[in-house]
């Protein structure tokens, strides 16, 4: 299951939640408002070092 963000219209609160995709709308957990709209974020998927120091180089 993916994890939104969200910003609350009427309040300004920022939250995330994780919910299935076409899930159940998501709620304020502050003011309780459901005029929330869902930000846009970074890709969280990457892949995995190699052991290189990340620069995926040999050293040399």
């Amino acid at each position: 299951m993916p994890i939104y963000e969200y910003v609350c219209a009427d309040c300004g609160e920022e939250f995330t939640k994780l919910q299935k995709m076409g899930g159940e709308a998501a709620v304020c957990p502050k003011c309780g408002s459901g005029n929330v709209a869902r930000k846009i974020s970074a890709c969280a998927i990457g892949g995995a070092s190699g052991g290189t120091g990340g620069s995926g180089r040999g050293g040399g």
